[in-house]
């Protein structure tokens, strides 16, 4: 019997990484998970205080930059070969009533500003022969959900765009994928199930088993630090042929 063959320990020392919505949930988690694996981490946030935080941990380097700002992303770092676009915000409201400023700036957030992040970092990435775009999709880039044109929109745009990546950087060394979670526990859903208990008159434990969990088999929000290691995986040498893909995590959502 042949040993069965092993792969090098994730190694990320030397690479440069940026992430997007870094100061809580996925972002933080994802941020921190990279500088573990001895990536230098460019964690970009509007959260001045969140990033403070982070910024205490080695090899992270805050950046507080509103990322609705697009003109400001042009002074971000672009010696990056790891990205993980993942800042993104919410809006729920029926679609004759959604605010048209509302949309638009869900869609320079969510897609419009990872596009440009993309375009800045991809000479450096294709100059090294190397990089990794993670892109913090949700289940609501492969499903839609009433009352949320704006971030239904924004995923499924996102979900192209990684696909666009994957087809002109895979030649060059570098991946563009997808990660797909159903709810995760961050401060952007757990405001969300606050506001439902409010306006549907139950708890928020009601909230969560009969709205949030109904979808589901699995019936627990995702925690944020397995989202941060599939991104992880995405960037470590079991993955150099996973290119274009989208990582459900969505608790057999889409098994519907």
């Amino acid at each position: 019997m042949t040993a069965a063959s092993t792969l090098p320990a994730l190694d990320l020392a030397g690479r440069t990484a940026l992430v997007t919505g870094a100061a809580s949930g996925i972002g933080e988690a994802v941020a921190l998970a990279l500088a573990g694996a001895g990536a230098k981490v460019h964690a970009v946030d509007r959260d001045a205080a969140g990033l403070e935080r982070l910024g205490a941990v080695t090899g992270v380097q805050p950046h507080v930059v509103d990322l609705s700002d697009l003109d400001a992303i042009a002074g971000l770092p672009t010696d990056v070969d790891v990205l993980v676009n993942n800042a993104g915000i919410q809006h729920v409201a029926p679609l004759e009533d959604f605010p048209v400023d509302r949309f638009d700036l869900i869609l320079d957030l969510m897609l419009r500003a990872p596009f440009r992040l993309v375009r800045q970092s991809l000479p450096h990435m294709y100059d090294r022969g190397w990089g990794r775009v993670v892109n913090v999709s949700s289940v609501h880039g492969l499903r839609a959900s009433a009352y949320k044109a704006a971030y239904v929109s924004a995923k499924h745009g996102l979900e192209g765009l990684s696909k666009v990546v994957a087809l002109e950087g895979g030649p060059k060394g570098v991946t563009s994928n997808c990660l797909n979670p159903a709810y995760v526990r961050t401060p952007l859903v757990e405001k969300q199930v606050a506001d439902q208990a409010r306006s549907h008159g139950i708890s928020e434990d009601e909230v969560l088993e009969s709205v949030m969990l109904e979808p589901v088999a699995v019936k627990r929000l995702v925690e944020p630090a397995e989202v941060a290691e599939l991104a992880l995986f995405l960037c470590g040498p079991a993955s150099a042929s996973v290119n274009g893909s989208a990582f459900t995590m969505d608790g057999g959502w889409t098994a519907h």
